[in-house]
């Protein structure tokens, strides 16, 4: 059997190259093995750092939810809502029994919702420095500070209507004067008179007044800023999604309430809008883009250049000089006229932009409020809560954080945090100090609590009584929120409130993140916690990341089946081809098969001598396919694919990608390879062993 062996292996040796047909199939096997071998890689190396990203940012390695919730959990929801989830019973119980399973390193109660902030205008943030300047100076009377303080101030409103007045006489350009609204007309033309400006010291208050109803709505360049956030325990957040880190400002304290913004937010939908279009310029040229070939680059220029409105608004008289200066000596030009140099500067192309972009950093932002919202500030977020009524709250932004190597991801930095008793508020479950509060409320204004069934005769048959319906607690009427002991509450900074720790494991708890100890045991650790919630009738629904992830955990899906589908495109064209490549090469053997057989070679004999020929050039050209994938790997691996694209930092899960080649990516490739060949050859094998041996006699013939 050895010796045969032999013979076989040196007439598979011998006949490697004697055919050109060997190298079309040693071609087809190179290059198949080499695209397994590379895209295999790939797609591990993708899926590897992807799920880096989703376990490193916000889902953990395991997410529990309550079973008896209408939807399925999902981070990034394939129809952009969030799930409705319900609350999970007796979370303090649940966290102690989840945190006592092997394989379990700690257990992040959380939540996700939506909510909407107003970004404010730039007239209503000066407006309100000026209303805080004359307060102070009817309070403790003015001071040559406050004096030019308040006056600067004035001139930067009177600043803003001016350049109203100029917005509505390019609009009259273009429309008849019917088609303006009187009313704007009437109220820019009083704002911009002497008699008004002279008049302002004797009345400042209903100077104020008028000019906050009626200038500061005729400006558009307030926003809606959507906010999805997650409600947890910020510091075991903080310490256990390791990937945090903290770039403006600090984290929440201990028993504090408040606002962590994701930096990406931050500059994304709070930022100058010219500056951030910059930024976005820069970092496509940082990546050997260019402004001439890239027409979303040419739009970014051309939107700066138009839209020097919001840059026109924040300059007062003094800052305007000051910027128009600084505009002439950089351009090499006598123009006057702010709005004409500002287009002019903005006027980039690839030649200009990195010179125009430090000036613009270095000396024209100083002159600009860049962000408008500032870390210290309280931030006013309004939200839906479960029921669907509309709930706000007030909390300080303590700073801005983001996760590790995914800094320019939207994907993972559309998330901000808050702490977890805020959420709950916000969701519409009341916390600790406001169930006090509505007790304070009660007790102040005498509120009767009454059964439903008797709420009716109660409302309309005593209509000077106050009541609060049994059904509905936590729900009082507005008007009387601020009423006595109510108001007093209101009035507090709620940022200065705090909230007693053990208060985070009372309340309610949408879902849970899992940190695992060990990740290779992510299967076992699932079954566990399953076991675990059916006995103790816990109630639990438990996913690992890749389902929690959503539409993303989809994508990965996907993925995977497109290369197992073009795996087996390339294969199966491979097999047609080694078919009847094998198929010609048998045909040409023909007098060499019948002499074999002449000589009294069996039949098995020929079979094998066919299937090894093809085996071994199998093995040798697909194992310089997958030398040669392995060697691109490396390559990849050194130089790094970069991520072109926001939604590539998150699957790369930072700004490039590294693959790594395993050695299960050769192995499947060269089964794949020997398989392939075989079956391809099984048929041609098959028909050399029919040939009989007087065909040898007739082909010499």
């Amino acid at each position: 059997m050895v010796e045969r062996a032999g013979i076989l292996l040196r007439i598979a040796f011998r006949n490697l190259f004697r055919s050109r047909i060997n190298l079309l199939i040693g071609a087809v096997i190179l290059g198949g093995t080499l695209l397994v071998v590379v895209g295999g890689a790939l797609l591990g190396s993708v899926i590897s750092s992807m799920s880096r990203s989703i376990i490193g940012s916000v889902a953990g390695h395991i997410q529990v939810y309550s079973a008896a919730s209408k939807e399925e959990f999902a981070i990034w929801p394939m129809g952009g809502n969030d799930p409705d989830l319900s609350p999970m019973v007796d979370w303090e119980k649940n966290q102690r029994l989840l945190e006592a399973v092997p394989n379990v390193k700690a257990v992040i109660p959380m939540g996700i919702n939506a909510a909407l902030i107003t970004s404010g205008n730039t007239v209503d943030l000066t407006l309100a420095e000026l209303r805080s300047v004359v307060r102070e100076e009817k309070a403790h009377g003015s001071t040559p500070e406050l004096e030019a303080q308040r006056a600067s101030l004035k001139e930067h409103v009177r600043q803003i209507v001016r350049v109203l007045q100029s917005d509505m006489g390019r609009v009259e350009e273009i429309n008849t004067s019917d088609a303006l609204d009187p009313e704007a007309r009437a109220a820019i033309g009083r704002a911009s008179s002497d008699e008004f400006w002279a008049g302002f010291d004797r009345d400042p208050y209903g100077a104020l007044e008028f000019l906050e109803n009626r200038l500061a709505p005729l400006l558009s360049d307030a926003d809606l800023v959507p906010l999805r956030y997650v409600g947890t325990d910020l510091d075991a957040f903080q310490k256990h999604f390791d990937r945090m880190e903290i770039v403006d400002g600090q984290p929440v304290p201990p028993g504090h309430r408040g606002f962590m913004m994701s930096k990406f937010v931050y500059e994304d939908r709070l930022k100058l809008r010219t500056a951030r279009r910059l930024d976005k310029i820069k970092d496509a040229l940082d990546l050997k883009g260019s402004i001439a070939r890239d027409e979303t680059l040419q739009r970014y220029v051309r939107e700066n250049r138009t839209q020097t409105r919001e840059i026109l608004l924040q300059l007062d008289p003094l800052k305007t000089e000051r910027a128009i200066a600084l505009l002439q000596r950089t351009l090499g030009s006598s123009e006057k006229d702010l709005d004409k140099l500002l287009n002019a500067f903005f006027d980039t192309d690839d030649a200009n932009f990195y010179q125009r972009y430090e000036v613009f950093y270095r000396d024209l932002a100083p002159l600009l409020q860049l962000y408008r919202l500032k870390v210290g500030d309280v931030l006013t977020i309004t939200a839906f809560t479960r029921s669907g009524y509309v709930q706000s709250l007030n909390l300080k932004v303590w700073g801005t954080f983001q996760f590790r190597g995914l800094e320019k991801s939207a994907l993972s930095g559309n998330i901000n945090l808050m702490d977890i008793v805020s959420f709950r508020e916000l969701y519409g479950y009341l916390s600790a100090d406001r169930k006090a509060e509505i007790e304070a409320i009660k007790k102040e204004g005498g509120v009767q609590e009454i059964d439903r069934s008797r709420a009716e005769e109660e409302l309309f048959g005593q209509p000077n009584r106050r009541v609060v319906a049994e059904a509905t607690p936590g729900i009082i009427d507005e008007k009387e929120r601020f009423k006595g002991a109510g108001a007093a509450l209101r009035r507090e900074e709620l940022v200065r409130r705090v909230y007693d720790p053990t208060e985070i494991g009372r309340g309610v708890v949408l879902d849970a993140a899992v940190i695992l100890q060990d990740p290779r045991h992510l299967q076992k650790t699932l079954a566990d916690i399953r076991a675990l919630s059916d006995r103790e009738h816990l109630g639990l629904r438990v996913v690992s990341w890749r389902e929690a992830a959503g539409l993303l955990g989809q994508f990965i899906l996907l993925a995977t089946v497109v290369l197992l589908l073009a795996v087996g495109i390339i294969f199966i064209v491979a097999m047609v081809i080694i078919n009847n490549s094998v198929m010609m090469a048998t045909l040409q053997r023909t007098p060499e098969v019948g002499t074999m057989r002449a000589i009294g070679a069996p039949r098995a004999f020929i079979l094998w001598m066919v299937l090894v020929e093809t085996v071994t050039l199998g093995l040798i050209f697909g194992g310089l396919g997958a030398a040669l994938g392995a060697g691109a790997i490396a390559l990849l691996h050194w130089w790094g694919i970069p991520a072109g694209n926001e939604t590539l930092y998150f699957f790369f899960s930072g700004p490039r990608l590294f693959p790594t080649l395993s050695p299960w990516n050769i192995v499947v490739a060269l089964v794949v390879v020997v398989v392939v060949t075989v079956l391809s050859t099984l048929y041609p094998a098959f028909l050399a062993t029919r040939v009989p041996p007087v065909r040898a006699m007739q082909a010499d013939e």
